[in-house]
């Protein structure tokens, strides 16, 4: 799936702004009628809290008026993602339905769309159950509804990204899939270019960064040559141009579309990971799409700010927890070299999750309950298609701490493992964030991952605040992967404390900005000595909303910034560790 632009050919415009929005309270049936700005959440843009915690259909309504001089053209119709699923009519015709609140989806309105003013509808959805991804609990009881989500942050609902229309002509370019082979400094493109309609000629080209066309040819099938090739790098990105411009018999532009790429290799070789042959640690987070107000809502200055303070702390990757993350987002990190494990929203896929891994009960076989295969399935196809061409992503996350230890985990994730390997041109690792529960022993999902990747709170879950104990605990644990698995590397893709702003102790007591400084301190040590670990991701790069129970006051607190971007004392004592560390072991 190609993003939406504007160039010589395309004609782009988006649907930002403000969106009336109805709902129907199931109480009494009547009708409430407010406002929201779109793209965002829609759950905390509004004071009363019978619309925040409506369980349901939200029904959002836009008018738009369609320039005549475009009614010839082929006209799509685009949402950048819909949270948590959609039904799209267009002057009062239906038009699409997409589930899955993190992927885009379009649809050709030619037909439909009129000229003059025309009226858009959105229905859009927030149930959750065992059947989607990410995983709810889905409890009717009467007139009264309610979602319990089976993962650890808020179910923000509504058009969280842009909602834009463009147009190309009835022959266009539907996809580029960017494939290549690195010789040393010489690369060879051999994009698989996918056109619908007729035309009389295509051309190629590579343009580099200066703007030079370095390469170019004029068949879809060609290859096309790159000397002297300028890698795409951590922090350091180089990034090239496909242009691919469709021709008539008049030499008339039909269309065109420019596909910006990386080139860089990766490997696993020595239980290392290699980046252009060359070892990497990675050093970062995993993250939230997460702001007051905004809540899920894609905001480029707050994704630019916190690119730049990843940046600036020293920061060279982090995991799209626990859900794709915007184009707009992953067409910066290819531009700012920030290396990136793409994850889809395979998370809750646990039964009877509770943040708090202790209190995790096996009573009740999860893959026996799970409905979720489908979906699963669906989210893999949507992400591979829409982030192929990304040089940023360097490995796909297929699920976050599932049941791995329970009988039919095996079953469940070998075909996902191998779907995705066939879908990905480059053949990317592939891992999966292991819960605590899921030991050496009885894990069942490990033996299909590239990266042995752990999600340990020892110190916090487990043996709260007994420092001494928990590292000892980490470090055997990990030397037990590491005697399974000897040629795969390890990872810590989450660990941490909540430590609430402002709260400081002499004793450097649970909670306090000291703590979460002694707990990484003493975690590192660990990290340090085994030459097999090659990353450590933070948990979490900020604090963010949660649904409310015993263990979450005002949300998740493990961040090194608050939820506003405030930094906690941490902050100065990692961007030493990472500034002063190399970037390989």
């Amino acid at each position: 799936m190609l993003y939406p632009v504007q160039n010589e050919r395309r004609i782009k415009f988006d649907l930002s702004g403000i969106w009336n929005v109805e709902i129907q309270n199931k109480k009494n049936s009547t009708v409430k009628e407010f406002t929201i700005a779109v793209p965002a959440s829609l759950n905390d843009q509004i004071l009363d809290v019978d619309i925040r915690n409506h369980v349901g259909d939200f029904h959002f309504k836009k008018k738009f008026f369609m320039n005549p001089n475009l009614i010839d053209e082929r006209i799509v119709l685009r949402f950048g993602s819909v949270t948590q699923s959609a039904k799209v009519f267009l002057n009062e015709n239906f038009l699409v339905e997409h589930y899955g609140g993190f992927t885009p989806f379009e649809v050709d309105i030619t037909n439909y769309v009129i000229c003059g003013e025309n009226l858009l509808e959105v229905v859009v959805n927030n149930i959750l159950d065992e059947t989607t991804l990410p995983v709810g609990c889905h409890i009717k009881t009467g007139n009264n509804e309610k979602v319990i989500p089976m993962f650890d942050f808020y179910n923000y609902c509504g058009i969280n990204r842009p909602v834009s229309i463009y147009t190309t002509s009835k022959t266009y370019i539907k996809d580029i899939v960017i494939d290549y082979d690195v010789k040393g400094n010489r690369t060879m493109i051999s994009p698989l270019i996918t056109i619908i309609g007729e035309y009389h000629k295509i051309s190629l080209e590579i343009i580099d960064e200066e703007g030079k066309t370095i390469a170019s040819a004029y068949s879809k099938h060609a290859s096309l040559i790159i000397e002297n090739t300028n890698k795409w790098e951590p922090l350091n990105a180089y990034l090239y141009t496909l242009k691919v411009r469709l021709l008539d018999e008049e030499d008339k532009l039909i269309d065109t579309y420019s596909e910006e790429f990386g080139i860089r290799t990766i490997e696993i070789k020595n239980n290392q990971l290699l980046i252009n042959n060359k070892p990497i640690y990675l050093k970062g987070f995993g993250r939230h799409e997460d702001f007051p107000v905004l809540g899920k809502g894609m905001n480029e200055a707050i994704m630019n700010f916190d690119h730049n303070a990843m940046k600036w702390i020293g920061a060279n990757s982090y995991r799209t927890s626990h859900y794709p993350y915007s184009e707009e987002e992953m067409r910066l990190a290819d531009r700012n070299g920030f290396i990136v494990i793409d994850e889809v929203p395979g998370v809750g896929l646990y039964s009877r999750f509770n943040p708090d891994v202790t209190k995790n009960v096996n009573d009740i076989n999860t893959w026996e309950q799970m409905k979720t295969k489908d979906a699963h399935i669906s989210v893999i196809n949507e992400l591979v298609k829409r982030d192929k061409n990304h040089p940023s992503v360097i490995a796909w996350a297929i699920a976050n701490e599932p049941a791995g230890h329970q009988k039919g985990a095996k079953e469940y994730f070998e075909p996902l493992f191998n779907q995705i390997r066939e879908l990905d041109h480059e053949k990317r690792p592939v891992i999966v964030p292991n819960i605590v529960n899921a030991t050496p022993e009885s894990d069942q999902i490990t033996q299909f991952t590239d990266i042995i990747c752990l999600n340990r709170y020892y110190g916090w879950y487990i043996d709260h605040g007994e420092l001494d104990l928990s590292i000892l605990k980490l470090e055997d644990e990990i030397k037990k992967w590491h005697s399974l698995y000897p040629e795969k590397p390890i990872m810590i893709t989450e660990f941490g404390v909540d430590t609430v702003p402002g709260i400081h102790s002499i004793y450097s007591a649970p909670y306090s900005e000291e703590f979460q400084i002694e707990f990484y301190k003493r975690t590192f040590e660990i990290l340090d000595k085994l030459d097999y670990v090659i990353g450590e991701h933070l948990w979490n790069f900020a604090d963010f909303s949660t649904a409310s129970n015993i263990r979450r006051i005002d949300g998740n607190l493990k961040g090194i910034f608050s939820r506003d971007r405030r930094p906690k004392s941490i902050v100065e004592f990692i961007k030493n560790r990472w500034q002063d560390k190399v970037t390989t072991k």
